[in-house]
């Protein structure tokens, strides 16, 4: 076992499941990669804390490592008049569906931050990380000294720079190449496009921590060249989207398979911060008139999304996917793990 991985993540495998909030993370998921040796996080986003309990409590029967990653509440406002604007020009959409977005309630909350980190104090993970931003230095502090190792999401050398002085264990290199949001801590202006080994070795160079890179992986030669360039491990998302045990909607996974999706853009239009999603008419007809608004402009479209992936609209749905999202299969996650990790 890599010294610095079995430390950190308690496993052998280079490859961990990323957290995927809004579904596609479920607790057969974390089973399943973590019997295939692997690390696997448990989404703690959009959940209340007795579901992230009820699932915290579900993994430990398997008696495998795993992690909870945890949204820091980093709200990038936006005005009411603004709010209107938008939720008026996209009111349309939900026309089909009952929905009166034009008069939805702007609301701006902090996915039941307080509570969530009071349960991970009082019943520790082995690994907690964090996305969207830093956590206050007593949150690291706390979290530490009951037993879990923690990480922060980064996307450039400056924030983890910043990470690393709260005195966490290790980062997550994000590249935005990513499918889903970005972690960036300032989504108004994100960093630049860089290749993942790139990011790895720098954010590995100004810290010295361990790193787990992240975005864009479409196979073993990414897994590969990220551990060269000094990743520890590497998280995949978009690869397990279609896996037979991941939560993702029908709707989402045939639209994955789509021949005809020829591309991902990096958008704002559904949830006010920018994310990688396959390009969909929703994208084309709102992301450029779309606000930094998060979390307001998630929960304006989420009864909207919800809608459509049940109806099987894909253009109203935020089709959340990385670069290389072509690769995504249908097949069970152990599956996935080992044609990740064969000849590692």
């Amino acid at each position: 076992m890599d010294r610095r991985r079995g430390e950190l993540l308690g496993v052998d495998a280079p490859v961990v499941a990323a957290p995927m909030a809004g579904g596609p993370t479920t607790g057969t998921l974390v089973a399943a990669v973590g019997a295939a040796g692997a690390f696997a996080f448990l989404a703690a986003g959009y959940k209340t804390p007795a579901a992230m309990a009820a699932e915290i409590a579900a993994a430990r029967v398997g008696g495998l490592p795993f992690g909870v990653n945890v949204f820091v509440p980093t709200p990038v406002p936006v005005g009411e008049s603004e709010f209107r604007r938008y939720a008026g020009r996209i009111a349309a959409e939900g026309a089909p569906y009952g929905l009166d977005l034009a008069d939805a309630a702007r609301i701006e909350d902090d996915d039941h931050w307080a509570a969530k980190l009071d349960l991970l104090v009082r019943d520790p993970v082995p690994v907690v990380s964090f996305t969207f931003g830093l956590p206050p230095a007593s949150v690291v502090r706390d979290l530490r000294r009951a037993g879990s190792r923690v990480l922060v999401t980064v996307t450039d050398a400056a924030e983890a720079a910043a990470a690393a002085d709260l005195g966490v264990d290790g980062l997550v290199a994000q590249s935005g190449h990513g499918g889903g949001h970005f972690g960036t801590f300032t989504p108004a202006t994100p960093p630049p496009l860089r290749p993942l080994p790139d990011l790895v070795g720098l954010v590995a160079g100004r810290t010295g921590l361990p790193v787990l890179g992240a975005g864009g992986v479409g196979g073993s030669a990414e897994v590969q060249a990220a551990l060269a360039a000094g990743a520890t491990a590497v998280l995949v998302g978009t690869l397990l989207l279609r896996a037979a045990e991941s939560g993702t909607s029908r709707t989402h996974r045939d639209a994955l398979a789509d021949p005809g999706r020829d591309r991902t853009v990096v958008t704002r239009a559904f949830t006010g911060r920018p994310a990688r999603a396959l390009r969909n008419a929703f994208i084309d007809r709102y992301d450029a008139a779309a606000p930094l608004g998060y979390p307001a402009l998630h929960h304006l479209t989420r009864p909207l999304r919800t809608a459509a992936s049940r109806a099987g609209d894909a253009e109203r749905l935020h089709l959340w996917a990385g670069t290389g999202w072509r690769a995504a299969r249908a097949a069970p996650a152990a599956e996935i793990i080992a044609d990740l990790t064969r000849g590692l």
